[in-house]
């Protein structure tokens, strides 16, 4: 599953090739699983509306819409710098789902669920083999602007983050896949930003020190950023808005090298299973 730094990447690529441009036509595939918007709600809802921006929230790219009436006339905020936000299109990429600018004539993908036709001659297309991602469309006239369950990992400060984990019995990896604490934060980034901080991934949250958590919080951020720079990692078949491979697979220290030698010390590096997922550590550079 994308997460923040693959979504990040997205949502920044998405936002760089479509913002100010307007959707003036909609298709939908016939499958139910995508939409928890009815999709011919969406298609009329969205249908002339101009994309004012793209931004991530959690591990969901939010495309922040103008009204279809304010598009039309080029109405501007009372400053006059941006276009008024009336509605939203949520996008959730689930496991395998990809959100991709390319041209009308650019190669049509069996799973496409969606594809948007903007007046510049673009489309916006959304590609899910399984199935699993969502789309949402939300009027902001009749209700809230979408929000992350948990908390935004690299703002988060020192003594929120202590307090999320504040006596809280399960493993430190199973918190931090916990979406309502930290939203974004998936298996990948867990596993690396645990081996920064040299933290064992089934140590009790509720236990670790305030030091320790100051330490897992800005590794944490480091790995993320590093990773969004890089564009992401590609181990499955993540790619951006562009069709792009990710490269930060390449500095992962721990996720998914079983067996392989730790990069600091030299130890092998283990598998285990927490709360269901396939975890990654150096039993002898983390404690």
């Amino acid at each position: 599953m994308p997460e923040l730094p693959e979504v990040e990447t997205i949502a920044r690529g998405v936002d760089a090739r479509v913002r100010g441009d307007r959707i003036v036509e909609v298709w939908f595939g016939t499958h139910r699983e995508p939409f928890k918007t009815p999709a011919a709600r969406q298609a009329k809802e969205l249908t002339d509306r101009e994309i004012v921006a793209v931004h991530r929230t959690g591990k969901h790219i939010v495309i922040e819409l103008g009204g279809d009436e304010v598009a039309r006339s080029g109405k501007k905020y009372s400053n006059g710098q941006a276009p008024a936000i009336a509605a939203q299109w949520i996008v959730h990429l689930g496991m395998t789902g990809r959100l991709q600018v390319t041209t009308p004539d650019g190669p049509f993908a069996k799973h496409t669920h969606a594809r948007l036709r903007l007046q510049s001659g673009r489309e916006l297309r959304f590609v899910d083999p399984r199935r699993f991602g969502r789309l949402e469309f939300r009027d902001l006239g009749k209700r809230q602007g979408f929000a992350g369950p948990g908390a935004e990992p690299l703002a988060i400060e020192q003594a929120e983050f202590a307090e999320l984990f504040r006596g809280r019995k399960l493993a430190i990896k199973a918190a931090l896949l916990n979406q309502t604490l930290l939203a974004g934060v998936g298996n990948i980034y867990a596993d690396e930003g645990l081996f920064r901080a040299e933290i064992r991934p089934r140590r009790r949250a509720g236990r670790l020190t305030r030091v320790e958590l100051e330490k897992l919080r800005l590794a944490l951020r480091d790995v993320l950023e590093q990773a969004i720079r890089l564009g992401g990692s590609s181990v499955s078949d993540y790619v951006d808005a562009e069709g792009a491979r990710g490269f930060f697979q390449f500095e992962h220290c721990v996720y998914q090298r079983t067996g392989e030698p730790c990069l600091r010390c030299g130890n092998a590096i283990k598998r285990i299973v927490v709360a269901g997922r396939s975890t990654h550590y150096c039993a002898h550079c983390q404690r």
